[in-house]
């Protein structure tokens, strides 16, 4: 049994292989500062034809900016391969100017994707985004904002995905971050207690409204992405888009195994998140729990534990390994890491979450080490992590 020591917030008929999931277009009704790094790779301007496309999604470099841009699974929104998140650092690790920071810098390096949700830091994060949006003035047009629903309060009616909760929640998302819409919608989370065809109704509804332009899911498995999207081709309503899925070295087989599938079939693109594992994958735990760093923050004992135990320490063994690998490469653990999440099929963007600016131009130099992922490369970083997922419909029985 595969163990990851990654976070977990929260507490996690198809068509045709070249149909496009959003090709039926429904009528509208009228009715989203910690210790310094430092980068052997920074964020500094390449040489364009250097860049290499990616294998299985429409890709393209910025006008103005290094930054790579994808396709959102089989939809015509552009989103940069690099996002940035806002979960335990926005309205709570880090202060609101430090938030402002690093912000200006992921947008005026290509960054065009900014996370949040509504359970973040009780909804802080939500409106230190917003009061930075407004503070800026960018262009609502030139940046994707999205937001997940799900945990909104302490009453029965403001958690789940009913569709009380999903409008009124969004609606409540939308007055933080001081935004007329959202772009996407994320259900963060199934919901046992809601049926599909609701949840399918309600993401409908606020899209044909005008408070987001598309909807995902988030930690949902392959069988309930598929219901939600037959769902909607039965009673012409929209499919989701995307789902965020956590996805690192120790964390392989959903966004390798199922949704390159997905993608295929309805066009469902991923979004993944934890691409460092709370930090583990940088190095920074190889000799210990660092007195700043995630593992020692209040109420993340989980992970502390976690990082001591027998699975953990093997972790960290395979990452004291990969850290031979990077130096012969001349990058750091983080970009090497963050560049192999990036190589991945089907992966549209990679959230990042950073406490400061260091750390952020460290993680936008992943770009530079993707183009040095060959695939000898790929296959010697699996033999060293010795996890490599296995389709068990692609086993040729002898």
């Amino acid at each position: 049994m595969q163990v990851s020591i990654a976070c977990n917030v929260g507490g996690g008929g198809s068509g045709g292989a070249g149909e496009h999931p959003l090709k039926e277009r429904r009528p509208v009704a009228n009715t989203s500062g910690g210790p310094t790094c430092q980068s052997k790779v920074r964020a500094e301007p390449l040489n364009r034809s250097t860049l290499l496309g990616h294998a299985h999604m429409k890709e393209a470099l910025g006008r103005h900016s290094n930054m790579k841009y994808r396709n959102l699974g089989k939809s015509g929104l552009r989103i940069s391969c690099l996002g940035l998140g806002t979960w335990v650092t926005f309205g709570s690790q880090i202060t609101d100017e430090m938030a402002e920071r690093l912000l200006t810098v992921a947008y005026d390096s290509g960054v065009n994707l900014f996370d949040t949700a509504e359970v973040y830091a009780s909804g802080r994060a939500e409106t230190t985004l917003g009061n930075i949006l407004k503070k800026k003035g960018w262009r609502r047009s030139s940046y994707v904002v999205t937001t997940k629903i799900y945990w909104g309060g302490q009453a029965e009616t403001e958690r789940g995905l009913s569709r009380k909760h999903i409008i009124e929640g969004l609606r409540g998302s939308l007055s933080r971050l001081q935004l007329d819409y959202v772009d996407i919608v994320f259900a963060n989370r199934s919901d046992i207690n809601s049926p599909m065809e609701e949840v399918v109704r309600a993401m409908t509804f606020v899209i044909d409204q005008g408070l987001a332009m598309y909807w995902g899911t988030s930690r949902w498995n392959a069988v309930e992405i598929m219901e939600a999207y037959s769902i909607a081709r039965q009673f012409n309503l929209v499919p989701p888009v995307c789902e965020q899925a956590e996805y690192h070295y120790f964390q392989r087989d959903k966004v390798e195994l199922h949704l390159p599938e997905l993608y295929h079939k309805i066009g469902v693109g991923a979004m993944t998140w934890s691409p460092l594992a709370c930090g583990l994958l940088t190095g920074k735990y190889n000799e210990g729990v660092p007195e700043r760093s995630r593992a020692a923050m209040k109420g993340y004992s989980w992970l502390k534990e976690r990082l001591c135990s027998e699975e953990g320490k093997k972790q960290l063994s395979k990452i004291k390994d990969l850290h031979l690998l990077a130096d012969r490469m001349n990058c750091t653990l983080a970009q090497l890491a963050i560049a192999w999440c990036l190589r991945s099929e089907g992966v549209s963007s990679v959230l990042l979450g950073v406490s400061n600016t260091d750390q952020l131009l460290e993680n936008l130099g992943s770009l530079r080490v993707l183009t040095q992922l060959t695939p000898p490369l790929v296959a010697e970083m699996d033999t060293l992590l010795g996890n490599k997922p296995r389709n068990p419909k692609k086993v040729v029985r002898s």
